[in-house]
């Protein structure tokens, strides 16, 4: 049996939005803020909650955040659906389906899981659907992170302006499934479909 290129675009979002949901709500509902397991010397469970963008970076009011990104993701849905629709390369396809899904992962952490959850803190495990309420109102919930590769550790040489003597971790930014989707769609399509990019407008 055959599949179309809109069914492998449709199943790669769901079965990554499926696999973020369920791990972030796992780790959400059995660890407490900067818990971390050790699943080997270099790779770490460890639940942060992220308030901003990629890799904490913060620029705008938590709301207009929130709403930046649907809008954003509205945007992307249409453009996958008008590449499915004039028959683009699969890869392509899969590439921004990758890029729409873990936007929109992170999206339903922004608008939901304020409301959903109660507060995790370095204490208190949240619980999903508290009867005292959420943590949070609509569009005010934050991303839930949690695989950190710290692959090395070491300290700054002292001649290093404001850094010197102070620690450096490689990798230090810590994520989620959605986020790892995002990278690999766009390093995909900038590896591989930067012609299809360009035509696809």
């Amino acid at each position: 049996m055959k599949f179309s290129k809109g069914f492998w675009a449709v199943a790669v979002i769901l079965l990554i939005l499926v696999a973020d949901q369920t791990l972030k709500i796992w780790v959400k509902t059995h660890m407490t803020i900067d818990q971390r397991f050790e699943i080997t010397g270099w790779f770490y469970i460890r639940f942060v909650e992220n308030d901003g963008m990629a890799m904490g970076i913060q620029f705008m009011n938590k709301f207009f955040l929130s709403m930046f990104r649907i809008i954003a993701s509205v945007m992307i849905a249409y453009y996958l659906y008008t590449l499915v629709k004039k028959g683009h390369k699969l890869g392509y396809i899969i590439c921004v389906a990758l890029i729409f899904v873990g936007a929109i992962g992170n999206i339903v952490d922004c608008v939901f899981y304020g409301k959903i959850f109660s507060e995790s803190t370095p204490y208190q495990i949240a619980s999903l659907f508290p009867p005292e309420g959420g943590y949070q109102t609509w569009l005010h919930g934050q991303v839930v992170d949690m695989f950190y590769f710290p692959l090395f550790e070491t300290t700054w040489p002292q001649w290093v302006p404001k850094v010197g003597g102070s620690p450096f971790v490689f990798f230090s930014y810590i994520f989620n499934i959605a986020d790892a989707s995002i990278s690999v769609g766009i390093a995909a399509l900038f590896l591989f479909y930067r012609k299809s990019f360009s035509s696809s407008f």
